[in-house]
Order: C-alpha cells, then sequence, then structure tokens
C-alpha cells in the first residue's frame, strides 16, 4: 500500500520547496515544527515560516500565524498583529479566523486596550462564525 511514512524525509522535502518560497511547503513546514514531527519542536521556526506562508496570502497559515502573535508562541506576544492577520484570514474565508478575531476584540475592549476596530465589529465576526 505505496511507501512508508518518514516524517524526516516528508520535512526535509517541505525544507526544501519551502526555501524556494512555496507558501503551501513552507504552511506544512511550520506545522511540523509546531509540532516537533520529523523535526525537534521549535515555535520560533514554526513562527517564522507561518509568516513567511501568512505573507504570501496563504490563508491558513494567516490564521496560524495571527494565533502565535496572540499567544507570543516563538516571538513576542502583539495582539495588534494578531488582529491584523486573523482578518486577512477572515476575509479570505478561514473557517475559524472570525472566531478568533471576535474574541480577540472582546478582550481587547473588556480590558480597555482597544484595537482599531469599528464598534460592533466583534460582534460581526462572533456572528460570522456561527
Amino acid at each position: 500500500r505505496g511507501v512508508p511514512q518518514d516524517d524526516v524525509e516528508a520535512a526535509r522535502l517541505y525544507y526544501l520547496a519551502a526555501e524556494q518560497g512555496l507558501a503551501e511547503a513552507q504552511l506544512n513546514l511550520a506545522r511540523y515544527y509546531e509540532l516537533g514531527r520529523g523535526v525537534r519542536q521549535v515555535d520560533a521556526e514554526a513562527a517564522r515560516l507561518y509568516g513567511r506562508a501568512a505573507e504570501q496570502g496563504n490563508a491558513r497559515a494567516q490564521h496560524n500565524y495571527g494565533a502565535f502573535c496572540e499567544q507570543g508562541r516563538g516571538m513576542p506576544q502583539n495582539v495588534g498583529e494578531a488582529a491584523h492577520f486573523y482578518r486577512l484570514a477572515t476575509e479570505q474565508g478561514h473557517a475559524r479566523s472570525p472566531l478568533n478575531l471576535g474574541r480577540l476584540l472582546l478582550q481587547e475592549a473588556a480590558a480597555e486596550r482597544a484595537l482599531p476596530a469599528a464598534p460592533g465589529e466583534a460582534a460581526r465576526f462572533l456572528a460570522q462564525a456561527a
């Protein structure tokens, strides 16, 4: 039934493609670094790769990079950047991004740390996620 699964070899091939600038390979390799699959688990490298793919417009990478920014995984926490990348992913139709964006906007408003958002925007994103 095909070839045996080899995470180390898969990571190597994703690395080669990611170095050529392929966003999908950067996304997949980032996931490997996030989980420690075929490579050592390194949040900073996962964040870097998610960021590279996110900048190319990959919605899944934008969502994941937003989560890393929000949590401060592999980088200093930056909720403004998190909101920015959640918003980009939402605009592309990523299913979980509206929920994360709406929740983040509500949390920041409750803590009186307003992010740039129109009034009621959090509710709109949460309704979109429902």
